[in-house]
């Protein structure tokens, strides 16, 4: 058997009485004093859009599942035809990412690193890297709570 631990007993009849003098103290309205050199940021790439950008997602009752990805195609790689149920947003990093869809004059858009893409939901594209070397882009999806990120099956796309 074993024997219950005083110190609990300390601790408590330590907390309560300064919990409860907490609970009665004035409280302030200011916000708490924040050291600025404890906060770190890191930009890990930026993107331009010479486009005003819009994103509305409709997750219903549910909700928008918002997923950040980093994903390295290597030269020759594609993705395959797909689409998405919800937006996302597109930076690459390094390399060219060459964009089929037939939204782009001629079916085909290439982007390389600094550029951005905004993609809207439900048409179908493919993402391949013929270039030379690794490509590398920074994803935001914004997708209706439930869906795939990515959706393969085609008839559950816009053609």
């Amino acid at each position: 058997m074993t024997r219950p631990s005083i110190r609990g007993g300390v601790a408590l009849a330590v907390a309560v009485p300064v919990l409860a003098t907490a609970a009665c103290s004035p409280q302030s309205t200011a916000p708490p004093v924040v050291k600025r050199d404890t906060i770190r940021a890191l930009d890990i790439v930026e993107g331009r859009q010479d486009e005003p950008i819009e994103l509305a997602v409709d997750g219903g009752a549910d909700g928008v599942k918002v997923t950040h990805r980093r994903i390295t195609l290597a030269p020759g790689v594609g993705t395959g035809r797909h689409c998405h149920h919800g937006q996302l947003v597109v930076v690459v990093e390094q390399g060219e990412l060459t964009h089929y869809a037939e939204a782009y004059h001629g079916g085909v858009h290439v982007y390389r690193a600094g550029d951005s893409v905004v993609e809207d939901p439900r048409y179908v594209h493919e993402t391949v890297n013929e270039g030379s070397e690794d490509l590398v882009v920074m994803v935001t999806h914004f997708t209706p709570e439930g869906m795939p990120t990515e959706e393969t099956d085609l008839a559950k796309c816009e053609q």
